[in-house]
């Protein structure tokens, strides 16, 4: 892997064996280099993917981590996501707590992820697996982030046709979800154009960024796109304007669903008619939008406590649970506050 192999969009491991575990915390490394993280916190984040790493190899099932760089307004970090459908943990509070282990070993391994992760979150459940979020930053974040999202591709490629994309302008939070037609770099190329007109889109409705997008993006194979604007405060109106095939959903505090409306239509091509909808927005709940890699059969509530974790942890357990490997896959999840 090269030095600027990371893109921002990530590298996915199946974690199969040591071997990989030491190919992660190599690229790693790398990356922290290539972001300036300092010498301290590059030293950390291997720490953190020798962990990671160790324990996906050691008890998981079907183990993966993405690894990728993460981004706000003055530095960048990196983000590494653990996902598995291994046996689980019945309390992971307790299992990050130092001497704690069901294998015979020293137990130290969570608890030094904790120690020197700059924002940690996870969730595992028996017989289910654990998802676990890193991120190593420069300094300290003072805050859980409000949105979280993840790409992966079918199996046997590299690029992804799906993309998000999020951004706050004049006081509005948007958040957009693409799937590029078909799949490979063509279709990847249709959802970086969609991505790339999102952030320059002027400050306007959903439905007015969906029309922008379209208009940018005729010189692509054109995509199925959707954006939604959450409320300022913990509760209010969401906005949301789509085209194609994907599925959004608002999630309540008590695991009620409510479909939101996207229109026949492909970003690019024809006059695809846009319209945009106004949902309410209660306290505690979630939005979750992903493409037709995710199957729409996931249900929050199967899942108890899940809802309260971060929009990255819950982005990253749906992709495990519902996401196709014969398809690209995006899940984006966002609350209205942090």
């Amino acid at each position: 892997m090269s030095e600027d192999a990371v893109a921002d969009r990530g590298v996915w491991f199946r974690m199969e064996s040591g071997s990989t575990g030491s190919a992660v915390r190599r690229a790693a490394e790398r990356l922290g280099h290539r972001l300036e993280l300092g010498e301290t916190r590059i030293a950390d984040l291997a720490i953190v993917a020798a962990e990671l790493t160790s324990n996906l190899v050691k008890h998981a099932e079907e183990g993966s981590l993405l690894l990728r760089p993460v981004r706000r307004e003055r530095e960048a970090g990196v983000e590494l996501i653990a996902v598995d459908s291994g046996p689980g943990m019945a309390d992971l509070a307790i299992s990050s707590r130092d001497g704690h282990s069901t294998v015979g070993t020293l137990g130290i391994g969570l608890g030094a992820i904790v120690r020197q992760a700059t924002w940690f979150d996870g969730y595992s459940r028996p017989g289910r697996g654990t998802v676990l979020a890193v991120q190593i930053w420069p300094s300290d974040i003072d805050e859980t982030p409000w949105v979280g999202g993840l790409t992966r591709p079918l199996s046997g490629e590299t690029a992804s046709g799906d993309g998000y994309a999020v951004r706050t302008i004049e006081g509005r939070r948007q958040v957009l979800v693409a799937d590029g037609l078909g799949h490979g770099p063509l279709a990847c190329a249709a959802s970086d154009a969609a991505v790339t007109a999102f952030h320059a889109a002027p400050p306007g409705s959903p439905a007015a960024v969906v029309q922008h997008l379209h208009r940018s993006m005729s010189h692509t194979r054109g995509a199925a796109l959707a954006v939604a604007e959450l409320p300022l405060s913990s509760s209010g109106v969401l906005r949301y304007a789509g085209l194609g095939n994907i599925a959004a959903q608002v999630v309540a505090a008590d695991g009620r669903r409510r479909g939101l409306v996207s229109l026949p239509g492909i970003a690019g091509h024809q006059r695809p008619v846009i319209r945009e909808y106004e949902y309410p927005f209660e306290a505690g709940a979630v939005l979750v939008m992903h493409s037709d890699g995710v199957v729409d059969r996931w249900r929050l509530d199967d899942l108890p406590g899940l809802v309260e974790r971060s929009p990255l942890v819950i982005a990253a357990t749906l992709l495990r649970d519902a996401g196709i490997r014969r398809d690209d896959a995006c899940v984006l999840v966002a609350r209205a506050s942090a």
